[in-house]
């Protein structure tokens, strides 16, 4: 037996209390505590703060987790939500600005006259690479600029026209065959092919061109790309093309178009801002 220790006491507490310089009858008082109804909520809240987290892909800061905990019906300020991630070591990641892949391309582009007030008006169309062990894989997309909703994508080994009018094709069976009408802007060689141009006057979509170069010609586009990148494509790495693109399209499905909080949709996914104008709910948060 420890010398100190009397009978009936935990051998291994009194060694933990002697090498903490704590003594045993405070280290007994404290642990037949009642745990206080405080104490609960807190560990009730980390709880859920980590759910929340976890369930962003590790993405979401302390502004968008605690706007999800609010629509659960926790009341709580931003500012305890941002000191008890911190207290788990909980932090979200922030998205930058990158280079596009835009080309410069010897066709004459369409004119730039982009304007919108309403879903359903404008499209934005870019590509991106995504790095494989198997070598590049591109991605083109179509993107509602109203609620930045990711509508047709294509992706594949070769950067060519091909992938636009894939993607375009897709945009068009997601919106029920009808786009006629649509304003489509983006920018690079591709987007101005004979096979692009031609789809797009049989879909009654009107084209509009931004400025080789610049990506605030083309800004909707070139934040998904970020997002993308940073949120979930380097984060990860894919031995092959296709694990790229099937892993991909289960983010795109799964967690960007469905569940992701989007600053412009008023925190909310682009499928629900969507689904919210349609029926006109108010997008305001009740925190």
């Amino acid at each position: 037996m420890i010398s100190g220790c009397k009978a009936g006491q935990n051998i291994p507490h009194a060694v933990s209390c002697r090498v903490l310089g704590v003594r045993q009858s405070r280290f007994y008082k404290w642990k037949d505590k009642p745990v206080t109804a405080r104490e609960v909520r807190r560990g009730q809240l980390a709880d859920a703060i980590r759910r929340v987290f976890d369930a962003s892909g590790g993405t979401h800061g302390s502004p968008k987790a605690w706007i999800t905990l609010a629509r659960e019906g926790w009341r709580i300020s931003v500012n305890t939500v941002a000191k008890t991630m911190a207290e788990l070591g909980l932090a979200g990641r922030k998205v930058r600005r990158r280079r596009g892949l835009t080309r410069p391309g010897r066709r004459a582009a369409a004119p730039d006259f982009v304007r919108y007030d309403a879903p359903d008006q404008v499209g934005a169309g870019d590509m991106t690479e995504i790095v494989t062990s198997e070598g590049n894989l591109y991605l083109a997309t179509v993107i509602d600029v109203f609620s930045g909703r990711l509508l047709g994508y294509a992706m594949g080994a070769h950067r060519d026209a091909e992938l636009v009018l894939a993607s375009m094709h897709m945009a068009a069976a997601t919106r029920g065959g009808d786009v006629k009408g649509v304003i489509f802007h983006s920018r690079g060689s591709e987007y101005v092919s004979r096979h692009f141009k031609r789809a797009c006057r049989k879909l009654g979509v009107t084209q509009s061109m931004g400025r080789v170069g610049s990506c605030f010609d083309n800004a909707v586009s070139q934040a998904f790309n970020s997002v993308l990148k940073v949120e979930y494509v380097h984060r990860r790495t894919f031995a092959t093309r296709t694990e790229a693109r099937l892993k991909i399209t289960t983010w795109i499905t799964g967690s960007y178009n469905t569940r992701r909080l989007h600053g412009v949709c008023g925190y909310r996914s682009p499928i629900d801002y969507e689904n919210n104008h349609q029926t006109g709910s108010d997008l305001e948060l009740a925190a």
